[in-house]
């Protein structure tokens, strides 16, 4: 099989089973997995897929820059937005992640909502500039412009210094295998950090990040009071999960 035979047999497998298992497919075409692997890492180079130990899973188009993720399915964000905005009482304390559903959903926030907001975001901060009943906390650091959030042991440091009623995470990708992720460790420790100050924590998902990876972990399952998506409510994935205990929230 010529090598652009294999690659296009490894997207096709990757796109109809969701991850590649680099000893089985060597099986199936009689080839080794030396070549199923340096295979992976070309496409891994192009961004079309996400090595993990074995195989590869779909990497998540949500590693682009802040400009670029945007104007991806900004539908699928404004709703999981709106699903996410209900859980809000008046009086409520919220952590809001930085990211372009976490900023949906700080345009979701009904404008005379009494409540905290603390974020890393500089971004979320102005967008609810012109919401007179909320007090909003910025948490400095140095700033990672990939994501226009702070992160670093000064930002880590702020957070540990906070408490909220709710925590609302955005993540890059969300797969059974791989987890909760997303493309930047320091972003991910931070993220974590967040996570720890508050009682609940819920992840904010659109749709294409569900069935994807990115190379940093951020949270276990057990860690997550639910995940919030406006993918179908029959998708493998989000089945899978729910058999593992992981509450799924269904944005309409």
């Amino acid at each position: 099989m010529l090598a652009a035979e294999r690659r296009d047999h490894l997207l096709g497998l990757l796109a109809r089973e969701g991850k590649i298992v680099a000893k089985g497919v060597a099986a199936d075409l009689g080839i080794s997995e030396d070549s199923v692997r340096r295979d992976l890492r070309d496409l891994a180079a192009e961004g079309l897929c996400q090595r993990v130990y074995g195989g590869a899973l779909p990497a998540s188009p949500a590693v682009a820059d802040f400009g670029t993720r945007q104007t991806v399915t900004p539908d699928g964000k404004r709703r999981v937005a709106a699903t996410a905005a209900a859980l809000l009482r008046p009086g409520s304390a919220l952590i809001l992640d930085g990211g372009t559903t976490a900023l949906a959903l700080a345009h979701a926030l009904p404008s005379d909502l009494a409540c905290t907001v603390i974020t890393h975001s500089p971004t979320i901060a102005v967008a609810l500039v012109d919401h007179p009943q909320a007090e909003v906390f910025l948490l400095g650091g140095r700033l990672f412009k990939h994501s226009v959030v702070t992160c670093g042991a000064a930002a880590v440091e702020a957070a540990q210094n906070v408490s909220a009623d709710l925590c609302f995470l955005g993540v890059t990708g969300v797969h059974p295998d791989a987890g909760l992720t997303t493309g930047d460790a320091e972003e991910a420790a931070m993220k974590r950090a967040l996570a720890a100050r508050a009682a609940d924590t819920y992840i904010l998902a659109s749709s294409e990040k569900i069935g994807a990876a990115s190379p940093f972990r951020v949270l276990p399952w057990a860690d997550i009071s639910g995940l919030i998506t406006d993918a179908a409510p029959d998708h493998p994935v989000l089945d899978r999960l729910s058999a593992h205990g992981v509450e799924i929230l269904t944005a309409d």
